[in-house]
C-alpha cells in the first residue's frame, strides 16, 4: 500500500543532510533489502504516514540531535516533527554550531527553556513549570530537547555553551516510560517524543501532548509488529486511541 508522501519536516531535512555527508550507506536493521518508506522510516509493508496527525500549538520543539540520530528508524524525534508544527531540528557538533540554531535562540518571539534532569545543573538555574502566556504577544516556550542517548546527551549539555543562558526545565512525570524500541538502564529516562508530549502538557497545549502521546503508541505498534512480522491491528487500542483524538487511523 502507497500513500503521498507528507512533505519534509525539520528531522526529514536534517537526515537527507547527514545522508548527504556520509562516506558510506547507513544501513539500519530489518526491511526487506534494506527498503523503508521514506515519510515514516518503516518497512513498506507497515507504513503509517496515512495515519500522521498535526497538531497546532503555541509551543515549539528545538531538537539537538546526536550525529546518527536523524538516521535511527527508532529515533522519536521524528515524531515530534510528524506532530508539532514549529519543530527546528540541528545536528550537534562540540566544534561547531549552525548560525541558524543561534538565531533561533535569540529569536524575540520565544522564550528558550532547556529540557535537562535538574540534579546536573545549579539550583538557581532550574524551573519545573513554564511561564502560561498572558496575551497574545507574550513569548512563546521553545523546548530543546537534547535528542541523543544519555551519555552523549550530558556530554551536549556540558559543552553546548550557547545554552548556559536559558532556564534549564526538569520534569518530574508520575508515570515511567512506555517506550519500547530503546532502552535505558534507567525508568526515568524517557524517549524524546515522551519528554516533547510532558512539554507541552505543562506548556496548557493539552490536546497537543495527548496526540503527540497517542501517535508514539501508533508507532510503536507499526515498527514492533513489522519486526515480529506480524500485520498491523488497526483495530487495536493505538490506532483506535489517535481516532479517538479526531485523527484518521
Amino acid at each position: 500500500m502507497h500513500f503521498d508522501l507528507p512533505a519534509p519536516h525539520a528531522v526529514s531535512r536534517l537526515r537527507a543532510e547527514r545522508l548527504a555527508r556520509a562516506s558510506k550507506p547507513f544501513l539500519a536493521r530489518g526491511g526487506i533489502k534494506g527498503q523503508r518508506c521514506a515519510g515514516c522510516r518503516l518497512v513498506p509493508s507497515h507504513c503509517m504516514c496515512d495515519v500522521r496527525p498535526r497538531s497546532s500549538s503555541r509551543a515549539g520543539m528545538c531538537l539537538l540531535m546526536a550525529d546518527i540520530e536523524p538516521l535511527k528508524p527508532s529515533n522519536t524525534g521524528w515524531l515530534v516533527a510528524d506532530v508539532v508544527t514549529d519543530t527546528f531540528a540541528f545536528g550537534w557538533a562540540r566544534t561547531q554550531t549552525d548560525p541558524a540554531l543561534i538565531a533561533l535562540l535569540a529569536d524575540p518571539q520565544w522564550q528558550p527553556y532547556v529540557v535537562f534532569p535538574g540534579e546536573y545543573v545549579a539550583p538557581e538555574r532550574v524551573v519545573h513549570a513554564v511561564a502560561m502566556a498572558s496575551t497574545p504577544s507574550a513569548k512563546r516556550p521553545l523546548f530543546i530537547l537534547l535528542d541523543a542517548t544519555w551519555a552523549e546527551a550530558r556530554k551536549m549539555f556540558r559543552k553546548s555553551p550557547y545554552l548556559e543562558r536559558f532556564p534549564v526545565l526538569s520534569l518530574t512525570p508520575s508515570q515511567l516510560s512506555r517506550y519500547q524500541l530503546r532502552r535505558s538502564r534507567r525508568d526515568d529516562h524517557f524517549c524524546t517524543s515522551e519528554v516533547a508530549a510532558l512539554c507541552l502538557e505543562l506548556a496548557g497545549e493539552a490536546r497537543a501532548a495527548e496526540t503527540l502521546d497517542a501517535y508514539l503508541d501508533v508507532y510503536t505498534h507499526h515498527y514492533l509488529q513489522a519486526k515480529q512480522q506480524l500485520p498491523v491491528e488497526r483495530e487495536g487500542f493505538a490506532h483506535t486511541r489517535l481516532r479517538g483524538l479526531g485523527f484518521a487511523a
